[in-house]
């Protein structure tokens, strides 16, 4: 399989996912919203935020459309970076599928924050509409990110011995988040992981013109 053909479908079915699974929590439940699929430890819990990964948020009104429009020319530079690594006969299939997950995080979420908050009516107190009649809960670029993905795989009270954190309250994994977010931070971390031999050739050919240079060093 090309390296083109890994992007592909790596963007498209990973974008579909994010948005089928975003959309469908947006029609079917209220904010606030949960139901546990395995034990109590796994739950679809439905929160929406102003833009920032796992939940968080980052401010309404100036801060969310500068945000959005910082993702946007984030896109555009992972783009560019990747049609590069795509053409480039020894960059690694690896690490153009981490990009491309890294670039399908970044476009879910912006999908989110342009077109949400004008095709969907809100969430609170009830469940949203599609291309409500009245119109949508906000204006273009200032829809709120959809999140579902919880997993409280702890939660409770830290033995004391536990220095500065004993005898508190503890949950373990607190973010909720979309199939976006996963998207961004299983890419990072596939860079991080195999980085040397994502970059193995880069670093053979400088070692290579350092070994060369020093050859011809007059002495």
């Amino acid at each position: 399989m090309s390296k083109k053909v890994i992007a592909v479908l790596t963007i498209i079915l990973s974008l579909v996912i994010d948005q089928v699974t975003k959309i469908w929590v947006k029609l079917t439940m209220q904010s606030g919203d949960e139901f546990s699929y395995i034990g109590n430890w796994a739950r679809i819990h439905f929160v929406e935020n102003e833009g920032m990964a796992f939940g968080m948020s980052f401010g309404a009104g100036m801060g969310k459309f500068l945000l959005t429009f910082f993702r946007i020319i984030a896109v555009g530079f992972i783009t560019y970076y990747l049609a590069q690594q795509i053409k480039d006969k020894k960059s690694s299939k690896g690490f153009v599928f981490a990009l491309s997950l890294i670039l399908v995080g970044a476009v879910g979420n912006i999908i989110d924050s342009i077109f949400y908050g004008h095709i969907f009516s809100h969430s609170d107190g009830q469940v949203a509409k599609l291309f409500p009649l009245g119109g949508g809960y906000a204006s273009w670029f200032h829809g709120r990110v959809v999140d579902m993905f919880y997993f409280p795989i702890y939660r409770g009270v830290l033995p004391n011995w536990i220095p500065f954190f004993g005898g508190k309250f503890f949950e373990f994994f607190q973010f909720i988040f979309n199939v976006a977010d996963a998207c961004i931070t299983i890419g990072v971390f596939i860079i991080l992981i195999f980085q040397k031999k994502f970059f193995k050739e880069e670093t053979k050919e400088i070692s290579t013109e350092e070994t060369t240079e020093e050859a011809v060093q007059p002495t």
